[in-house]
Parts: C-alpha cells; sequence; structure tokens
C-alpha cells in the first residue's frame, strides 16, 4: 500500500511579497526567517527550479537532523507539497505514536509500514531507518532526489536531550543520562546506516555550512540557511545529470 502525502502550499508568483510571505510563515510557525534570508531562499529555488522538474525530494538522515523543520521549508518555497512519513505511519496505525508502535508491534512492523509515495512534486521526511530497507532505498533513488542532512553525532545528541528521549523508541535500549543515551544510539546507528546515507544524490554538512558561514557551532545555524544550502547541492548534482545526459553517459 502507498501512502498519500499532504499539505500543498501555493506560493504567490510577486517575488516580494513571495519573500514576505514566506518570512512570516516561518515565523509564525516557529521558524524564524529574516528577511535577507528568506530572499535568499526565494532566489536559489528559483535557481534550482528549471533543473528540478518536479522531482520528488527525499531527505534522510539520523532522528533529530532536522528533516522535517527543513522539509517544509523547501515545500513551501518550491510549491510542493510536504509528506512526514512518520506522521502517516501514525495515521494509518490508527493514530499510535511510533513509540507504540515500537512497544506493542515491534521495529520490523513499523519498517515495513515504512513506505514512500509515488506521487511528484514531493518533499519527504522519511524515517531514520528508511534508508536500512533496499526497497526504500532502490525506490527513492529511482523515483527522486535523495538529501542526506549530515549532522555531528555530539549535536544531534545535544537535540535530542534538550527535548527529552521519551518519543524516541530506538533510545531506549541504551543507558545513561538522556544526552549519553542518545549519543552512543547515535553512533550505533551512524556505523549501521552510514554507507547507505552516502549513496545519497546530496550530502548537506551542517559542519561544512558553518565553516562557509564563519559560525563557531552548527548550532547556530538557521533552518532557513540549511534548507538554502540543500538547494544549492541538489542544484549541483542535477546539473551534474543534465551534463552527464548531454554527454550521452
Amino acid at each position: 500500500m502507498t501512502l498519500a502525502c499532504f499539505v500543498h502550499v501555493e506560493i504567490i508568483q510577486s517575488e516580494s511579497s513571495t519573500t514576505q510571505t514566506l518570512a512570516s510563515t516561518m515565523e509564525t510557525g516557529s521558524i524564524h526567517a529574516p528577511y535577507d534570508e528568506a530572499l535568499m531562499l526565494k532566489n536559489k529555488s528559483l535557481e534550482v527550479e528549471p533543473y528540478l522538474n518536479g522531482h520528488t525530494i527525499y531527505l534522510v538522515g539520523l532522528m533529530g537532523s532536522g528533516k522535517t523543520t527543513v522539509g517544509k521549508i523547501l515545500s513551501y518555497v518550491l510549491g510542493y507539497s510536504f509528506c512526514d512519513s512518520d506522521t502517516l505511519i501514525e495515521q494509518e496505525v490508527n493514530g499510535m505514536s511510533v513509540a507504540e508502535i515500537f512497544k506493542l508491534h515491534g521495529e520490523s512492523f513499523f519498517r515495513k509500514k515504512e513506505r514512500l509515495s509515488s506521487k511528484k512534486q514531493l518533499v519527504v521526511s522519511t524515517g531514520g531507518g528508511a534508508v536500512v530497507r533496499d526497497v526504500n532505498w532502490d525506490y527513492m533513488q529511482k523515483k527522486g532526489i535523495v538529501v542526506w542532512l549530515d549532522v555531528p553525532l555530539e549535536a544531534l545528541a545535544q537535540r535530542i536531550a534538550a527535548v527529552g528521549t521519551h518519543s524516541r523508541p530506538l533510545l531506549h535500549y541504551e543507558d545513561g543520562d538522556p544526552y549519553t543515551k542518545a549519543l552512543k544510539r547515535l553512533s550505533y546507528l551512524l556505523e549501521q546506516r552510514g554507507k547507505n546515507y552516502a549513496k545519497a544524490n546530496a550530502r548537506v554538512s551542517l559542519e561544512e555550512i558553518a565553516g562557509k558561514l564563519g559560525y563557531r557551532d552548527v548550532s547556530d545555524l538557521t533552518p532557513t540557511e540549511i534548507a538554502i544550502e540543500a538547494l544549492e547541492q541538489i542544484e549541483v548534482y542535477l546539473k551534474e545529470e543534465d551534463g552527464m545526459a548531454i554527454a550521452g553517459l
């Protein structure tokens, strides 16, 4: 069964009004985006769109890497629909939370439900473990563009510890304080999934973005800055693909 996605957002055609609306929408949605960041984001989306040609964008990465937050920004600015695979699974299993699904049915049941939509013009925030099933990975590579949000493990552990680990069933296997539990499990998961993440079409490294912008810590990055980098990396990939197609490779 293929899961449908939701939340289509219309883009206003006027660039100035679009930028103002984008900044306002992000701020009211608890994502603060200054006007200049929103303008940079919109301009970059206009550069990418001719190459994107409606292809779905699949965001992959470890838990806490910001796939949902960045995905919503990308979907808005591109005029795409947004899909959170964890939310769709919860809806399919009578509104159970991910933690409840893990507790009652186990991880293997959850992974089998973790299927991806065949529609175009989507931004899909995949579950952290979507890449563990070959069928998902093959599907994403064939149907869209896979973007890896690569966040340092220490930064991820800090994020997760700050909001609590109760909603992260995979962390229940570890002992220690929230930060230690998160760091241990994240290290294990990256070891297991790292080779798959590295096969993504585009990699968005928060360490590289921070270095480029002169930030000392990746936690200083805004979601908009990360989304801009995602569009830049998607553009690089698509231009390379276009060039290879012209060369007949």
